[in-house]
């Protein structure tokens, strides 16, 4: 009886371990909004910042973020010659498998990879800087598949491809851009082609696409330089289309919200919310330069987006009315993460990173510390560009081949 009785204890403390932990499949974490899962947290940094709880120095160059599921951190990084998929124990920081994506990514900004891998049923989907996409097995890294963007019209974007591929469903959603078509659909089991958007056909930008019920319809929503679109997600037909007057480059991710849709781009270029009524009629509900969000993402919590705006520094913004409600330069230009009721800025030129509570009546800093050590090897004309990530109490920061995991949780 006693050894039953143990037994069942060690199997529901197994249960709850695993029912407490949270994962973070994908860039913007699994519903691609950039929320932590997290409660619970440090609400206050002590002076220093928080505890560094490990330290892995081999992740590679480059700017790929991290995705966690279980006890694995995947990331991607160039190694020689070569771009890698790698995987990391979450807890020690120590690697577990590597796995060649494809060849070097030059670029004058920083070679190497730039998007985050996904991971679905037992799977990491990644794509590499020239647009090789790889299928590998999430527990020991062999490769399943690979296809590259380039076999479907794609042509490599300026500063490489850089978008995080969606998985949903039975589907891999990524962006080879070109005349065959803007977004195509992969069998997430084979890689074989499921369909490719014909009658939308912009060259890929730097956005990831998110998935979407609009209306009643299952759809997948992405960004280019010319345009923000709705795709069918059976079919691969567009639904809705809203132009855009994109410069340069186009990067931040959209941020879908009942049947609205908010776009954000830099370049003294700005943003807008698009509605789209019940017979897939696309209207700008406003237009604005209040958030220049190059590539440091925007975030929405509740009523109100924050982010970094090239116009006038961190911003809050009303997403009805598209206005200002507070603005800040108390941190520089960089990144932000949301995680229980608070953000955290990473500035990208220094590596400080700041507690911020989310409020709309204005900044208020709750810690901040330097990111160290901080890598010899970045790009001159490179920066701190991965977007920090919370997850099970610890925050991730990479710095090229530095990848640092600290402790946040409250105490």
């Amino acid at each position: 009886m006693k050894t039953n009785f143990i037994a069942t204890l060690a199997l529901f403390g197994s249960f709850t371990s695993t029912v407490l932990a949270a994962d973070w499949p994908q860039w913007r974490g699994p519903n691609r909004d950039d929320h932590s899962p997290d409660m619970g947290l440090a609400k206050e940094w002590p002076a220093g910042g928080p505890k560094q709880v490990w330290l892995f120095k081999d992740a590679g160059l480059g700017y790929a973020g991290v995705a966690i599921v279980g006890d694995t951190l995947f990331t991607m990084g160039l190694r020689g010659d070569a771009e890698f998929l790698i995987a990391v124990d979450a807890a020690a920081g120590k690697e577990k498998w590597a796995t060649e994506l494809g060849p070097i990514l030059k670029n004058g900004w920083g070679d190497g990879p730039r998007g985050t891998p996904s991971v679905a049923d037992g799977k990491v989907y990644a794509m590499s800087g020239n647009g090789f996409l790889l299928c590998a097995n999430a527990a020991d890294g062999k490769e399943v598949w690979k296809v590259r963007m380039a076999e479907f019209g794609g042509k490599t974007p300026g500063w490489g491809y850089t978008e995080s591929v969606l998985v949903d469903g039975e589907l891999v959603i990524c962006t080879p851009g070109g005349a065959k078509g803007t977004l195509l659909a992969l069998d997430k089991a084979s890689g074989k082609p499921v369909w490719q958007s014909a009658d939308w056909t912009d060259g890929a930008q730097y956005s990831s696409p998110v998935v979407a019920t609009i209306n009643g319809k299952r759809q997948y929503v992405q960004l280019t330089r010319e345009h923000v679109a709705g795709i069918e997600a059976s079919s691969g037909k567009v639904l809705w289309q809203s132009d855009w007057q994109g410069k340069t480059a186009v990067i931040p991710t959209p941020i879908v919200k009942g049947n609205s849709v908010y776009i954000a781009s830099g370049y003294g270029v700005g943003c807008k919310l698009v509605t789209i009524d019940a017979e897939n009629k696309a209207t700008d509900a406003w237009v604005n330069t209040t958030m220049v969000n190059h590539h440091g993402g925007v975030i929405l919590v509740g009523e109100h987006l924050y982010g970094y705006s090239d116009k006038g520094g961190w911003t809050c913004q009303s997403l009805k009315t598209g206005e200002a409600v507070w603005v800040s330069k108390a941190l520089g230009k960089g990144a932000v993460h949301f995680a229980d009721g608070m953000l955290v800025c990473l500035e990208e030129n220094s590596g400080t990173v700041a507690l911020v509570e989310v409020s709309t009546e204005g900044w208020k800093e709750k810690g901040r510390f330097k990111l160290a050590p901080q890598t010899t090897q970045r790009n001159p004309k490179g920066k701190v560009w991965t977007h920090p990530v919370v997850l099970n109490g610890k925050l991730y920061l990479r710095d090229q081949e530095l990848l640092s995991c600290y402790d946040v949780a409250g105490k």
